[in-house]
């Protein structure tokens, strides 16, 4: 490409904090930093999240890049293959974004930048970057090109991995097989091999049956029907999840789906069915502060101040004890976990640089965390761990964070096909008639 047309993008703050090293991912074309990224930067740098993480690094990024250079002036970013930076300051260019728009922020400070670079190298395609929909739509107002951060966002998510099918077997022959033997090689269904660990709703004739392609064995293998502390499987889709949880051969689940399909009940009743093979069990979410107000601001003690984000798992974990009347010894059992602190109902923010080994790890509303946070989660899995994420990937409460983006959809898109990983996306909810009619027609 000719030096001339190399372009040039703008980043918004949106972007640095979702990843610190963005400005390494444009290849050959520079980018621009204006400097209320920093100021905004700087007031994310305090703290135990993923964005106080991120304004931490993209500013070390930085310090090491000016080390021997002004940053007011276009400097490599990493020899030739890479293009150049330059914090550019919130000069207007007869255009001022605070006087269209009638406020003074920093968004609009950092339109104003695009709209100098615009003007300044004119020939030059100029982009803005943010994670912020409306400062796109702001930019594209004033004419300037803008765009999301694309890295790391799953580009088709209507057709992100479910990990089941239904075929029809054209020889019911073959299910009565799967009901007499072991497993089945997968050449007598199919002309390629199956992803690791793919489900199948097998039909035949009058015949079904359901099953999984075992990667190691290379066989299609029936699955029968379990139960666990109690909770049994309501549909097809819930006894395939909890094979998956209960096989002690797949070390990361995914279950995804909607409100009320049973995604956290399932993960929470085959942690306390397999007690014995680890020596805790953790049920963690993520915090995601109201109005971006870190838990501090709320009323209490820091019990007080946590209880309400982790109500709904201690939910889950009374509705399992109260299958049990108070004298079973299941019931007992769960009190005593508990109170031994074999089992732990905690944010994830208290498990933060600690090494997981022999725990059966479950993460919560996974929807919620970064690409970053689930590789950061991933990585501090020790011997005899097993590490389970669920969450709705359609309902996202962390901001800049969305369908496309999420940890949750990343994984599912970049894992398949690993013989120690397995993924469930349910459908159909069992919360309720009332539950389920709502979801339908409302």
């Amino acid at each position: 490409m000719p030096k001339s047309r190399k372009k040039i993008f703008v980043l918004d703050t949106s972007v640095v904090l979702y990843d610190h090293e963005s400005i390494y991912n444009f290849q050959e074309h520079d980018v621009a930093i204006p400097i209320s990224v920093l100021e905004e930067v700087d007031k994310f740098k305090k703290g135990d999240t993923v964005i106080n993480f991120n304004a931490r690094e993209f500013i070390r990024n930085l310090d090491k890049l000016s080390s021997s250079d002004i940053l007011q002036q276009w400097i490599p970013l990493n020899g030739k293959s890479r293009g150049k930076i330059r914090v550019l300051s919130d000069e207007t260019s007869g255009v001022d974004a605070n006087q269209i728009f009638g406020t003074q922020k920093y968004d609009h400070n950092i339109l104003n930048v695009a709209l100098s670079v615009q003007k300044e190298m004119k020939g030059r395609p100029v982009t803005l970057v943010t994670k912020d929909i409306n400062l796109r739509v702001k930019a594209r107002a004033l004419n300037v090109n803008a765009e999301d951060y694309e890295t790391g966002k799953i580009k088709d998510i209507d057709h992100l991995y479910k990990g089941k099918s239904e075929i029809k077997v054209q020889n019911p022959e073959l299910i009565d097989r799967l009901y007499k033997e072991h497993g089945v090689h997968f050449s007598e269904f199919f002309d390629e091999k199956p992803l690791a660990n793919h489900y199948f709703i097998m039909k035949g004739g009058n015949k079904s049956a359901l099953s999984v392609f075992n990667a190691q064995t290379e066989n299609i293998e029936r699955i029968v029907q379990e139960t666990a502390f109690g909770i049994k499987a309501r549909n097809a889709e819930q006894t395939f999840t909890m094979h998956a949880l209960l096989s002690p051969d797949i070390k990361l689940v995914t279950v995804s789906g909607a409100a009320g399909t049973g995604k956290t009940l399932l993960a929470l009743a085959c942690a306390l069915e397999q007690r014995r093979n680890f020596h805790q069990i953790y049920l963690a979410r993520p915090i995601v502060p109201l109005s971006n107000k870190d838990i501090g601001y709320l009323p209490g003690d820091i019990k007080s101040k946590i209880n309400p984000y982790m109500q709904p798992l201690w939910d889950n974990l009374s509705y399992i004890k109260n299958l049990y009347a108070q004298k079973d010894k299941e019931y007992k059992k769960i009190e005593e976990l508990v109170n031994n602190d074999k089992l732990h109902i905690t944010p994830l923010a208290y498990i933060r640089g600690r090494s997981l080994s022999n725990v059966f790890f479950i993460v919560d509303e996974a929807q919620n965390l970064t690409p970053h946070e689930v590789k950061t989660i991933i990585t501090r899995a020790g011997e005899n761990t097993k590490i389970i994420f669920t969450g709705d990937i359609f309902q996202i409460d962390t901001p800049y964070l969305d369908s496309q983006s999420n940890g949750l959809s990343y994984l599912i898109d970049r894992i398949s096909n690993q013989s120690i990983y397995a993924h469930i996306n349910l459908e159909k909810g069992e919360r309720s008639e009332l539950a389920n009619l709502a979801s339908k027609l409302l």
